[in-house]
């Protein structure tokens, strides 16, 4: 067991690569971890489709748990996506239906499987909906509500947030759900811990409180770091949206791009969080000088995205990179948008092919990024929104679409 045997307890190891934010009891947790097998959960609302980069730090959590021994369970959201946590929100989310969330809960397992192992009851995967929408409601207030103060939640960070600009009954009960969820679990699992990232502290001591007063019996919290860059702002997102795990919603290259171009500042921020790298090499690839360091954000790149897509994408993401940046400029892993010969005769509007392609996510981006200089056709500066690229601009059937500094695409003729 993790801490006994001279083993390393997983509590250091979560401290030692930067992944803890805050907890309810610190030497409980760590001396809990210590000495048996903890059943702990972390919950994810099904709002979209697939996991996002801002998911896979508390995947990773959730992975040397594992490895230490204990039991993990993904709580899938299917209930309270139906209401939306207003944590971090200036506004409602949009509601989604019934089919959606299952759909969306569906998919996340597959992305959780590259990491965690649900073989033999080693992990759960359990969806809220099975209890929360089937709630009498006034059962649920005379057992649940009466262990929350109005004035004790109305102190929270996430409602305080909102109530400048309008908090709905419907998202004031979402912390009632949350401590719900975890009360619950604790009856069918003998989950004693809840983890997630730090935006979740309030929704977090609500439920180890809800269990402690319903059961009479301790409950844990603990919440990770959020990943953010210098100046605040929540890491794993780009002009085009959110950098997804799914490579159909962000292909393995532009993936890796995005880990490449980490601020050197927060390298070694990401190493400890976001790869299996022992610290020593954390520390040493994270202190490297200058220029040096880009060595480091390679390494970053490829390990995360070997984690998340396997090692041939990370592969074939990386000699796609050291083609552009090492001059080649060929690979076949290069982004590449293959349009008809027809549509190329006739010519497309530049504006349209960068939201065709991916570069621009709408069109007056598109505008806005060539009215600034920030698009190069071939190696010639784009001048005009009114550009259109024929088949006589390719060559050999190509032509190589840079946006900045950093970002390709390709253009390719149909065979």
């Amino acid at each position: 067991m993790s801490g006994t045997n001279g083993t390393t307890n997983v509590f250091d190891t979560l401290k030692e690569r930067g992944f803890i934010a805050q907890v309810t009891h610190e030497e409980e947790i760590r001396e809990l971890l210590g000495k048996e097998k903890v059943t702990f959960y972390i919950g994810f609302d099904p709002t979209a489709d697939s996991l996002t980069a801002g998911h896979f730090l508390t995947i990773m959590a959730m992975a040397h748990m594992q490895r230490a021994g204990h039991r993990p369970i993904a709580l899938i959201g299917g209930g309270t996506t139906m209401v939306g946590d207003p944590s971090g929100k200036s506004d409602m989310r949009k509601m989604l239906t019934r089919e959606d969330i299952q759909s969306n809960g569906e998919r996340f397992k597959k992305q959780f499987e590259r990491l965690i192992d649900f073989s033999d009851g080693k992990a759960v995967m359990d969806n809220n909906a099975k209890w929360l929408l089937e709630l009498n409601y006034v059962d649920f207030l005379r057992e649940i509500g009466v262990h929350f103060s109005v004035n004790r939640m109305l102190t929270a960070e996430c409602y305080k947030n909102r109530l400048e600009r309008g908090l709905t009954f419907l998202e004031f009960n979402y912390m009632l759900m949350q401590g719900y969820d975890f009360l619950e679990l604790y009856r069918r699992y003998g989950c004693k811990m809840q983890m997630g990232g730090d935006d979740q502290w309030s929704n977090i001591l609500a439920g180890a409180d809800l269990i402690r007063r319903a059961e009479g019996v301790p409950a844990y919290g603990v919440t990770f770091t959020l990943l953010t860059t210098s100046d605040g702002k929540k890491m794993g997102k780009t002009e085009a949206g959110a950098v997804w795990l799914d490579p159909a919603k962000t292909s393995p290259y532009d993936f890796y791009q995005y880990w490449r171009n980490t601020e050197d500042a927060g390298v070694e921020k990401c190493l400890g969080l976001l790869t299996f790298l022992p610290m020593e090499e954390v520390r040493r690839l994270g202190s490297l000088p200058g220029e040096r360091i880009n060595e480091a954000k390679k390494a970053l790149a490829f390990e995360i995205t070997r984690i998340v897509h396997g090692e041939e994408e990370a592969l074939k993401a990386q000699q796609a990179a050291e083609a552009l940046f090492g001059g080649g400029g060929d690979s076949e892993s290069i982004p590449t948008t293959t349009l008809d010969r027809e549509q190329l005769e006739k010519g497309l509007n530049i504006v349209d092919l960068l939201v065709l392609t991916g570069l621009a996510p709408s069109k007056g981006e598109g505008r806005r990024l060539i009215t600034q200089g920030g698009i190069l056709a071939g190696d010639k500066k784009v001048e005009s929104i009114e550009l259109f690229i024929t088949m006589a601009d390719l060559q050999d059937g190509k032509l190589m679409l840079k946006k900045g500094k950093k970002t390709y695409h390709r253009v390719k003729a149909a065979e």
